[in-house]
Order: C-alpha cells, then structure tokens, then sequence
C-alpha cells in the first residue's frame, strides 16, 4: 500500500506530519535524518505523527512525497523489520545478579542444594526451587551460554515491553516452565538454570512481533510469520539435544501467552514507557527471588 503525501498540520511547536502507521512514521522519520532534518515521533490518539521545524516543513515534504513514489514498487521497506523494538541495557543488571549467583556457587555448595529445582523437594512443599533454579548454573559454559542468548533476548523483551514488566512476565515465564517440568517429569526431576527464563523472553518477543505485524500493520501474513519464525528461533535454542525440553517449551509458551495478555490488555507504548509501572514491576521480580531465597535458607536452618 502507497500512502499519500503527509498531511500538515500547523500547531505552536512546529509542524505535525500525520502517518498512516507506526512502521510508517518510523520509516519517515529514518528517512527525514538521513537527509539532515530533525523530527520527533509521536504517538497521540488520533494515531502516529513527526513534527518537524516550520522552516524544515517544506524540504521535508519534499522530500516523503519523493520517497513514496520512489518505493511503489516495494511497500514493505527495510526498516519495518524492527518492529519496534530496542535494546535495553538493563538486561545487563540481569546478567550480573546471575554471575554473582554463579560465583556463590562456587564458593558455597549450599546455594545448589537448596535452590535447584528437585522434583521431590518441590512436591514435599518446597515450592520456591521453582524460582531459586532459574538463578543457577551447572557449569561455566552452561553459565555462559545462557549469558549469551539470555543478555540480547531478555535486552529487547525489556525494550519491547518496558524494563520491569519485562523482567517480571519473563521470570514468571521460567518459573511456569519449572512447573511444566515438575508435571511431566514428577519427583524424579532434578534441573537448574535460565533457560526456562530465557525461552520466556523470546515467546515474548513472538507475541510481540505477531501484534504488531497484526495490529499496527494489519498484515495477517506477516504476523504469520513472524510466529513462525518465534517457532523456528525455539527449535533452535531451547530444544538442543540434552536440554529441559518440557521446561523450554513450557517458558517458551508461559511468555507467549504472557506477552500477548499484556499486549491485549495495554498498549505497547503504555508498557515500555518509563514510571512508576515499570519501577513496581521490578520491585516486585526483585522481591519474589529474594523471598524465595528467604524461604529455601529458612527451611535450611529449620
């Protein structure tokens, strides 16, 4: 679909150049920096929009209604590929509290012992090695693989859904997936690790993708695939051979379903924005490790 040349609208900060869609407006701002003019984007109710200078207002037509015309041919262009999303570097305080993790591990056995996830323990009542096993490691690669999917996964999650609710859905996430374990593999069942959390951030980001080529684009064919591709990116890293697969798959799904709860319920922009909703969430992922923590040290010493 070719849209029209924009429509300006003259208000007291310059001039407002309605687009038809997020994808839109992003490629014209990517467009309008590229040529040396600065523009902001906004989303308001009556949808998305750039505002840029009065003086800039005519350059700047100029040179969208050129950019239309020169892309007929190719209405899908390279930047709707992002799909909104961003890095957020938050995802490294993540990282670090499970290096930390992993270094008391090494220094005190007793950290593994209360805190990875056995399936006996659990159904005896100790139900917080749902969460305490999601901080813990195995190994030094097992350590560092995680590191490794976990840090750009978890770090557009957050950017896609805002830091907090990201961190928190993502958690809950591995911890359904612990359960999923627990229900399959019952009393016998003994793991440890993110990777419950890690498939959760990227069923997430499935839902993420899925939405908005669904509801910003309203293209049901991309949305498609991009589901699919959230599909194919599971196979990839969360059913090696030798990995939790009910576990996996259980995080894959819990963040899928998540994700799209909260894409339904709200809206992405509403998320991701920086307040006091974020704050709360974190707060809350924080408060629920550390009270299970709490909980596996105080049956210890009981």
């Amino acid at each position: 679909m070719i849209f029209p040349a924009p429509d300006p609208i003259h208000l007291e900060r310059g001039v407002v150049l309605r687009a038809f869609t997020a994808c839109q407006a992003m490629d014209w701002s990517l467009v309008l920096f590229s040529q040396g003019i600065e523009s902001v984007l906004e989303q308001t109710p009556e949808g998305w929009q750039l505002r840029v200078a009065d003086q800039d207002f005519p350059r700047a037509q100029a040179i969208l209604a050129q950019y239309e015309t020169e892309n007929r041919s190719c209405p899908r262009h390279a930047s709707s590929a992002l799909i909104g999303l961003g890095f957020d570097r938050v995802s490294l305080i993540w990282a670090a509290v499970v290096i930390a993790f992993y270094v008391g591990q090494q220094q005190w056995s007793i950290y593994t012992e209360l805190g990875c996830m056995l399936g006996s323990a659990v159904l005896a009542g100790e139900w917080w090695r749902l969460c305490t096993a999601v901080w813990l490691h195995a190994d030094t690669s097992h350590l560092v693989l995680n590191l490794t999917s976990g840090v750009p996964l978890l770090g557009l999650t957050m950017g896609a859904y805002g830091s907090g609710i990201g961190l928190l859905t993502a958690l809950l996430a591995g911890v359904l997936g612990n359960a999923a374990a627990l229900a399959v593999g019952g009393a016998t069942h003994r793991s440890l690790g993110a990777s419950g959390m890690i498939l959760g951030a990227l069923g997430m980001l499935t839902a993420h993708a899925y939405w908005w080529h669904r509801q910003i684009e309203a293209d049901l064919r991309w949305a498609g695939a991009a589901l699919a591709a959230g599909v194919m990116l599971f196979l990839m890293v969360g059913a090696g051979e030798g990995s939790d697969l009910i576990a996996h798959a259980g995080g894959w799904g819990a963040g899928l379903v998540l994700g799209g709860i909260l894409l339904r319920c709200s809206s992405v922009m509403t998320l991701r924005r920086p307040g006091r909703l974020n704050l709360v969430a974190g707060l809350m992922a924080a408060c629920f490790t550390v009270f299970a923590w709490l909980c596996a040290f105080r049956c210890h010493g009981g």
